[in-house]
C-alpha cells in the first residue's frame, strides 16, 4: 500500500507537492456510509482511491509522469550506463534547472512500513535514504550523500538491515540507485522493495511494469467474462492461444555487409471472442471487435489483477475512451477489494458526488501565477460542508483548478474573422 508521495522540481512541479493517502479524521454520517472507500492500517485508515482534478495544462499529467519516472528509476537504474541522462526536465524558471528534483514515498511492503527518498539532477543521483519501522520504531537502513568528498565510507552510512552493505556501495555509480543495485546483488530487504515497485505499484494499463496479456487472461478468464457482462458486454466466452505466423527474416553478413532473406516464424497471441447471440461463431478480437470493447477488455484485465492481488494502479485520464458508468464500475471494483489502491486524473465531474466519494479522496491541481503546479485537497476546505454540491462548486471555480475562458460571442467572432 501507498501512504504518502512527495515530489519537487519535476516538470511543472516547482515547490514540493504532497499526495497523502491517509484518510482524514471525520465522524460524519456520509463518511461512515463510505466505509468501503478506505481500509485499516495500524490505528488509522488508508484511502483506496485518489482523484486529481484540474484544468488542461495545470500539471495533472506531470504529477503522474513524475511518479512514473521516480518509481521507474527504482527498477531500471541498475541498467544505466555512465552516459545516461535521466528522463525528466526540472522546473524551467527561477533558477530551478540548476536545482535537484526530489522524491519521497512512504509505503508498506510485507507488513512493514518504509520511508524511501532520493534527490537527483538530470545527470546524477545526489542523495538517497531508506528508513523502516520494525516494531513501529523508525530505524535507518542506509543513507547516501554523493555531495560529500571522499570514499564510499564517507558518503554512505548504514543500519544493520543489509548484509555487507559497503560491497553494494562500491558497485553503485552516481547513475544508479543503491536500492536497485542492492537488489541486483541479492540483498533481501532491497529485493523486497524492488519487487514492490516492479510488481505491486503498476504504473499504467499497459507497458511499464504491467503483467503480460497472456498471463492475465490465463489467471482471470472467468472473472473477466463476469466483469464484461456486468459492464454490459455480450461477450460470453474468450479463447487465447499462441499461433505461429510466417515472417521474413533479414540478416547481415560482415564485413561484406550482404543481406540474406530467409523464412522464419513468429509466435503471437491470438484472441477469439464469442457473443451471446451466436455462441458458436468466433470473432477475431483484434479486427472484429470495436475499439471501445478492446479498450475496456485490456483495462478490465489489468484492473482485475490489481484488485484481486491488492496492488496499486496509477492512471492518467481514467475516462479516456470509457463511458462514465464504466469508470464508476472500475472505482467500485477498488472499493470491493481488501486494500487495492488507485491514483488517477480525470475531468469527469460526475464523480464529484459526496454520496460516493469522500472529501479527502478529491485533490485539485492548479497552475500558479509563476507557472508552477499546486496540489491541494478538498478536505482542506473546512468550510465546505458535505451537504453542498461539489460538482457545481467546482465548475463555478470555488476551488480554482478550472480553465477561465473569455468565450463571449464578440471574442469568438474576432477569432474566426481575424
Amino acid at each position: 500500500m501507498i501512504i504518502e508521495i512527495r515530489l519537487s522540481n519535476f516538470f511543472s512541479i516547482k515547490e514540493e507537492v504532497v499526495l497523502d493517502l491517509r484518510a482524514g479524521k471525520s465522524k460524519s454520517k456520509k463518511v461512515r456510509d463510505l466505509n468501503e472507500n478506505v481500509f485499516s492500517w495500524k490505528n488509522g485508515k488508508i484511502l483506496k482511491t485518489i482523484a486529481l482534478y484540474g484544468a488542461n495544462a495545470s500539471g495533472k499529467s506531470n504529477i503522474i509522469k513524475a511518479i512514473r519516472f521516480c518509481c521507474g528509476m527504482i527498477f531500471q537504474s541498475h541498467l544505466h550506463n555512465e552516459d545516461v541522462i535521466f528522463n525528466f526536465i526540472p522546473f524551467k524558471f527561477d533558477g530551478y534547472p540548476e536545482k535537484p528534483g526530489s522524491f519521497l514515498i512512504r509505503f508498506v511492503c510485507k507488513g512493514t512500513e518504509y520511508e524511501y527518498s532520493y534527490s537527483l539532477t538530470r545527470s546524477r543521483i545526489l542523495t538517497e535514504k531508506l528508513y523502516y519501522y520494525p516494531n513501529n520504531r523508525r530505524s535507518k537502513v542506509f543513507e547516501r550523500d554523493e555531495t560529500k568528498r571522499g570514499s564510499k565510507k564517507d558518503k554512505y552510512s548504514f543500519g544493520v538491515a543489509i548484509k555487507k552493505p559497503l560491497d553494494v556501495a562500491e558497485n553503485t555509480s552516481e547513475k544508479t540507485l543503491y536500492i536497485s543495485r542492492a537488489s541486483q546483488m541479492d540483498r533481501d530487504i532491497a529485493k523486497d522493495i524492488f519487487n514492490f515497485f516492479s510488481e505491486q505499484f503498476i504504473l499504467g494499463y499497459t507497458g511499464f511494469n504491467t503483467v503480460n496479456i497472456e498471463t492475465l487472461i490465463k489467471d482471470n478468464r472467468q472473472l473477466l467474462l463476469k466483469a464484461l457482462q456486468i459492464a454490459d458486454s455480450d461477450i460470453v466466452n474468450i479463447k487465447a492461444e499462441k499461433r505461429e505466423i510466417p515472417v521474413k527474416s533479414v540478416s547481415l553478413t560482415f564485413p561484406a555487409a550482404t543481406a540474406t532473406v530467409s523464412d522464419a516464424k513468429q509466435e503471437l497471441l491470438h484472441i477469439t471472442t464469442y457473443h451471446r447471440k451466436s455462441p458458436d461463431i468466433a470473432f477475431d478480437f483484434g479486427s472484429e471487435e470495436s475499439g471501445g470493447t478492446i479498450n475496456m477488455f485490456n483495462i478490465l484485465l489489468t484492473v482485475l489483477d490489481i484488485v484481486r492481488n491488492n496492488k496499486i494502479l496509477l492512471i492518467d485520464e481514467i475516462e479516456l475512451s470509457l463511458h462514465t458508468s464504466i469508470v464508476e464500475f472500475i472505482l467500485k471494483l477498488f472499493y470491493a477489494s481488501n486494500s487495492a489502491q488507485l491514483i488517477f486524473t480525470t475531468h469527469n465531474t460526475k464523480l464529484l458526488d459526496l454520496d460516493k466519494i469522500r472529501k479527502d479522496q478529491v485533490y485539485f491541481v492548479n497552475k500558479k501565477e509563476d507557472a508552477s503546479t499546486d496540489l491541494y485537497s478538498l478536505f482542506d476546505y473546512k468550510d465546505f460542508r458535505e451537504t453542498m454540491d461539489v460538482e457545481k462548486a467546482y465548475l463555478q471555480g470555488r476551488f480554482d483548478a478550472i480553465p477561465y475562458l473569455d468565450d463571449s460571442l464578440a471574442n469568438l467572432k474576432s477569432l474566426i474573422n481575424g
